[in-house]
């Protein structure tokens, strides 16, 4: 009868790991029996050699430790994923145009295309249309309601019937941006904005040629499906685009084209109101058709998201984009086919979890889905509506009188459009945080001063002293509130969710869009120089959320969000487990170095399955034992993610490679 000690026992070969020293039979027996007698030893050499680690042996509950010897014979690894071995193509006809035109003296681009840093510069600012277009629409139609020739035309409309018109584009951008989440997962992302652009340019149309206030709100609503379309995608694509230490300046550029289109928008709008017929409102109308249709002949040149890519297996395709992306159009390069590899593992991770619904995501990361929603729903409840869609009256109101008004809103356009540049420089080094507490106290001071001054109404000096603190209450959410709610939803949610939650975020946004846009009309009659008050109480509330709850996520990669918020997966004790791909700027293996994927090759899996064991667990009374800084960590709280933040920058480059906690990205923009 054999007999198990729950000591180690002496081994008798030195090649048994350190596993096989748990599980020893009396010495006699294991110098007699060898593998084929042994069932034991048997089955434990087969599970190392294998990767069977369903779990721990029933007789060693406290002891648990998985092999991870990368040397092992007959182990896959991740360097041994297949890449798809694609050959060199030929750029098209609009990719040659555009390498002309953006590398002139780059022989190779213009022979095979951008690639590398100037692909992802130009795609950025190209896609940035999407939220020009955006931008456009809100500011345009601030200097065509103040208009005489617009008043005749549409029979002298009332300030309810100017809130509706005005506001009912939100309604079509808020029905699109909760379907486009599943269709941008769908289709892809280039021919979402494809097809968002070409929706923009018909309700473009109808607006610019309506004869009456009918055909001017359906022109809204069909324009709205398009500009909601576009404000959810574009986000989405450009953060899957980015290199982790250009995501936040990427976003900010992403910003200043919406501010761009607000401030174009006003001085059209201000050059046009020196025509005599009805031309001066439907110029300004007719030119967003022009820019959608721009946008839409662009899409057709622009690479697709590889994200996207692989997570629907264009396995071939997603290669030869990650290289043009990341590797200099090399598909052999060492980066590029390290970051598809991520990608790959990380995109069958996630399918062998299967979470990708709705109630899934409210349930798992119901944390995240509340920050990117109150994100967006509080930069409206901020007020910047209030100037962009009625600057014009704010300033008549002010003592500003007919096209005075509109210049001023022209001047506080372009002022709103310098005040995003800083944050291109400053977001990823000084951080999400601490530019909203700072953007939101701003605001805080600016409008309450507003509704002084408009309040004691000094014929003089209330006009100007308006004037100066509108330009710094948009300077103010123009560096802050304006960017940042767009950044935060796409970086903290992860891929199997990531187009879902960005649509419900700028669902958020289009619905507080409309409320703000149908109210403020009517709450300038009613409470007046009130109103600003209003939206400075929502700035306090602001800064108050972001203190408590908002951690901060610059220089932190995508896949390493997982280990900020805690909630990476319900199956394994680790937050690591479920980390997204590493990204290649790192030098460093995977934050996800074992799981066992037994999966077969076929149309749900592109890469030959994998054979990895998960990391080591303690356990103790069956059941994963942490330490006492885990569950302090853990215990702390929606308050602790801040200080449990700073404490793993503190500890950067301090600990194992392949540990959990995230590390800052390096710095190398190559």
């Amino acid at each position: 009868m054999t007999r198990v000690l729950r000591g180690s026992g002496a081994c008798s070969s030195s090649e048994h790991s350190e596993l096989d020293s748990l599980w020893s039979d009396t010495g006699d027996l294991v110098d007699q029996l060898g593998d084929e007698e042994d069932p034991l030893q048997a089955r434990l050499r087969q599970s190392q050699e294998f990767g069977d680690s369903t779990g721990p042996h029933l007789r060693h509950p406290r002891h648990v430790h998985y092999a991870d010897d990368s040397e092992k014979p007959g182990r896959i690894r991740k360097e041994d994923i297949e890449v798809p071995n694609v050959p060199r193509r030929l750029a098209s006809r609009g990719e040659r145009i555009v390498a002309a035109i953006m590398a002139p003296n780059d022989g190779p681009s213009r022979m095979h295309g951008l690639h590398g840093k100037k692909l992802i510069y130009f795609t950025s600012i190209f896609v940035s249309l999407g939220v020009f277009l955006f931008g456009y629409d809100q500011g345009v139609m601030s200097g065509i309601i103040t208009g005489s020739y617009f008043k005749d035309q549409f029979n002298q409309p009332s300030r309810a019937q100017i809130g509706t018109m005005v506001a009912i584009l939100e309604v079509g951008a808020f029905i699109s941006s909760l379907a486009v989440g599943r269709i941008g997962d769908t289709i892809g992302r280039r021919r979402t904005i494809l097809y968002g652009s070409l929706i923009f340019v018909v309700g473009g149309a109808l607006q610019t040629f309506s004869n009456d206030l009918n055909m001017m709100m359906v022109g809204r609503i069909i324009a709205g499906l398009g500009v909601g379309a576009l404000s959810t995608i574009v986000p989405v694509y450009q953060s899957e685009i980015s290199p982790p230490h250009n995501r936040g300046k990427l976003a900010c550029v992403e910003f200043t084209g919406n501010i761009c289109g607000y401030a174009a928008s006003v001085w059209v709008d201000y050059f046009c109101s020196f025509i005599k017929s009805n031309w001066a409102w439907r110029i300004p109308l007719l030119m967003q058709c022009v820019m959608g249709s721009l946008l839409a002949l662009g899409s057709l040149v622009i690479c697709e998201s590889p994200r996207w890519l692989l997570d629907n297996d264009h396995d071939e395709e997603g290669i030869v984009v990650i290289a043009n992306l990341y590797g200099k159009g090399d598909i052999h390069n060492p980066k590029a086919r390290d970051e598809y590899r991520e990608i790959k593992m990380n995109v069958l991770i996630q399918r062998q979890e299967g979470e990708r619904s709705y109630g899934d995501m409210f349930k798992r990361y119901y944390k995240r889905v509340f920050i990117a929603m109150s994100a967006q729903g509080l930069a409206q409840l901020n007020g910047i509506n209030v100037i962009s869609y009625y600057a014009p009256l704010v300033f008549e109101q002010a003592g500003w009188v007919g096209r005075d008004a509109i210049l001023m809103t022209g001047i506080n356009g372009l002022s709103y459009l310098a005040c995003t540049i800083p944050p291109w420089y400053v977001v990823d080094s000084w951080g999400r945080r601490p530019i909203l507490l700072g953007g939101a106290l701003a605001m805080i001071i600016s409008l309450s001063l507003i509704s002084y001054f408009i309040y004691v109404d000094i014929p003089v000096w209330t006009p100007r002293l308006v004037v100066i603190f509108v330009m710094i209450y948009n300077g103010a959410f123009g560096a802050s509130w304006g960017p940042i709610p767009w950044l935060y939803p796409p970086e903290i949610l992860p891929l199997s969710i990531r187009a879902k939650g960005a649509s419900l975020s700028t669902a958020t946004n289009w619905a507080f869009n409309w409320l703000v846009g149908e109210m403020t009309p009517i709450l300038q009659e009613l409470i007046q120089w009130r109103l600003y008050l209003l939206h400075a109480f929502f700035c306090a509330v602001s800064f108050v959320v972001v203190w408590f709850i908002y951690p901060e996520t610059a220089n932190v990669r995508l896949e390493d969000m997982n280990n900020i918020f805690g909630d990476a997966t319900s199956q394994m004790p680790t937050p690591a487990t479920l980390a997204e791909a590493e990204s290649l700027f790192s030098g460093h293996g995977s934050p996800v170095p074992s799981l066992d994927i037994r999966r077969g090759v076929g149309a749900d899996n592109a890469i030959p399955g994998l054979d990895i064991n998960p990391p080591s667990v303690p356990v103790e009374g069956g059941k994963p034992k942490f330490s006492k800084q885990d569950s302090d960590e853990r215990s702390e709280g929606v308050g602790g993610w801040i200080s449990n933040l700073v404490k793993r920058n503190k500890d950067n480059g301090e600990g194992d490679s392949q540990s959990g906690s995230y590390r800052r990205v390096n710095q190398d923009d190559d």
